[in-house]
């Protein structure tokens, strides 16, 4: 999950998510539904968008990697 300099929508986040939700842990993928009907701050959002970006392509370790932080994410808010 690189640097991006590129801020993502609340409309970006939730497109990436129903792209990925799949492929996500089912607990974590509604965690995750419900956490984008509120309101987030950018920072929020742009990290969100980087931790479900190309999720479906992530190996077992980078995926385990990406649920733990998608779950700091959550819990934070």
């Amino acid at each position: 999950m690189g640097e991006c300099k590129l801020d993502h929508s609340q409309a970006d986040v939730l497109q990436k998510w129903a792209d990925q939700q799949v492929y996500l842990p089912q607990s974590l993928a509604d965690q995750i539904q419900s956490f984008l009907q509120k309101e987030l701050s950018q920072s929020t959002l742009n990290e969100l968008f980087h931790a479900l970006k190309k999720y479906d392509l992530a190996g077992e370790s980078e995926r385990a990697v990406r649920n733990q932080k998608l779950q700091e994410l959550i819990s934070r808010t």
